[in-house]
């Protein structure tokens, strides 16, 4: 840790990451419909209520039979069998098949008792033409029991563990709570994101522009991040450059917001109000410097119980103070078990030539090329630039020190998003 002017303490990036996944608490659980689950984390553990599938299934169209009655079955050699019955889906074979003895049966259909595989369709030739109704059918392929039959429990047996408490509900998951009759989900509560950008040169979206002044985008930009997190944005109107406001303001949030987020004002400026509302409030400062480019003034504090981020009012260093400290709080708070952001090693595609004192993250671009992940930095790597965010799809990290990174080099790599 070292100490700098104007009181700042720098930590390393883990430690910041550390301290703010002490304070997380996890959301109350509610209940919502399966329909609505998508990109909800389960807030509960999820077990077979019973075996899938619960009865033998037909993985073809053709004739369950018993295996072996078909011994020496071959295209020049047919074994006849008697059709039984005929099993459509759903339904419930009325027979027991005996030796001798064939139904035909439909894809996903229950297999009859007596029989133990499933010739395909293709495979046989319809001797009368009213199958089951009666007639025969000719096989052209000896078969193994087994074959092409579904056992009972095969995908998942009765207790058998499904779902994680804090799994993400995606498609794979929704269908798997479909098929155990979960219509209702108990997920974790999204939480409520109130985001204030500050600075009196912010303008609306649909304003004119003006001397001096620009349209406010870092709250759009956390609107989604946050979105895409899991949470509830809250945006709200633009600060002013005044510290008493400010204050006011996110105290008339504090019931209906989980946490803050404010982007803008941490600086060590004349106007960087959330440097002085910080040197006076009676909250609890968890750190005000972190050693990493872009975002080195990000800070954070406890007021109320509620975690407050301070980002950076540059668009490319809010949007990676985002990514690399208050996602992963949006994610533990949804019960994620592993909230921080994967790495991965990768290789440079380009020169990069900017040496830091500090850990740096720039915002990349990836790609695959002949099996192998390559990264490029998106666009003009300044933490001011926001056009190039869009381009944007993990960090590289490049160590403290030294002079950046060549073109060819093997660097580690931060996946982003959710």
């Amino acid at each position: 840790m070292s100490v700098l002017k104007f009181g700042r303490r720098a930590i390393s990036l883990e430690e910041a990451q550390r301290r703010v996944l002490q304070h997380v608490r996890l959301q109350e659980m509610e209940e919502v419909p399966l329909f609505e689950a998508y990109g909800r984390r389960q807030a509960e553990n999820v077990c077979a209520g019973s075996p899938l599938p619960h009865f033998r299934r037909s993985g073809v169209d053709g004739y369950a039979l018993r295996a072996s009655d078909t011994a020496g079955a071959s295209l020049a050699a047919a074994v006849c069998l008697e059709v039984a019955e005929t099993v459509p889906c759903g339904s419930v074979p009325a027979k027991t098949i005996g030796p001798g003895q064939a139904a035909r049966i439909m894809t996903g259909a229950a297999v009859p008792e007596g029989a133990d595989a499933v010739v395909m369709l293709e495979m046989t030739n319809a001797v009368h033409q009213e199958v089951g109704l009666g007639g025969t059918v000719a096989v052209h392929k000896a078969m193994n029991p087994g074959d092409n039959v579904t056992p009972v429990g095969e995908e998942a047996a009765a207790g058998e563990p499904l779902l994680r408490k804090g799994c993400t509900i995606g498609p794979g998951e929704a269908a798997v709570l479909a098929a155990f009759g979960y219509s209702l989900v108990n997920v974790y509560k999204r939480p409520r994101v109130a985001i204030f950008s500050t600075g009196s040169e912010l303008l609306p979206v649909d304003a004119p522009l003006a001397p001096g002044k620009i349209r406010g985008s870092n709250g759009y930009m956390l609107a989604c991040q946050v979105q895409q997190a899991g949470g509830v944005p809250l945006l709200m109107p633009f600060l002013p450059d005044e510290a008493d406001r400010v204050e006011r303001e996110l105290l008339a949030t504090a019931e209906q917001a989980d946490l803050w987020i404010t982007t803008g004002g941490v600086s060590v400026g004349d106007k960087d109000v959330l440097a002085e509302l910080f040197a006076r409030w009676d909250g609890e400062l968890l750190f005000n410097k972190i050693a990493m480019r872009p975002g080195s003034p990000t800070s954070v504090g406890l007021w109320r119980d509620k975690l407050l981020f301070a980002l950076s009012g540059n668009p490319g260093a809010c949007y990676v103070g985002f990514e690399l400290l208050v996602r992963p709080y949006l994610r533990a708070l949804q019960g994620a078990p592993n909230p921080l952001p994967s790495a991965a090693t990768a290789v440079l595609d380009a020169d990069y030539g900017k040496g830091s004192a500090y850990p740096r993250y720039i915002r990349g671009s990836s790609h695959v090329e002949q099996g192998t992940v390559r990264v490029r930095p998106a666009g003009r790597d300044k933490s001011s630039i926001m056009v190039s965010i869009k381009e944007t799809d993990c960090l590289i990290c490049l160590p403290a020190g030294g002079r950046g990174a060549r073109l060819g080099e093997m660097v580690r790599v931060l996946t982003i998003g959710d």
